[in-house]
């Protein structure tokens, strides 16, 4: 038999809502908690069980914070312009 170790399907999960954070307007905001959620959960499996893919995991936890920040400042600079856009009509 071969040495080979598993890899970490919620490591590939992480990763694919991470990007998909990226991706999605609005609705990232909630693939980006819960790719960090299942990043986490993620490397403490990849801990117990001696399996691969931790940097699979550690590329969808920083995906999914570069998407929460990337969507709090679209929601941002919307409410900003729609202010911005509100007191000129006025």
């Amino acid at each position: 038999m071969s040495d080979q170790k598993i890899l970490n399907s919620k490591s590939v999960v992480s990763l694919t809502l991470g990007i998909l954070s990226l991706l999605i307007p609005f609705i990232g905001i909630i693939t980006a908690i819960i790719g960090i959620v299942i990043s986490i959960i993620s490397f403490k499996e990849i801990e117990r069980k001696a399996e691969t893919g931790k940097g699979l995991a550690i590329s969808g936890l920083i995906c999914s914070i570069i998407g929460i920040i990337l969507q709090l400042f679209i929601i941002f600079a919307l409410i900003v312009f729609l202010n911005f856009v509100s007191y000129s009509a006025i």
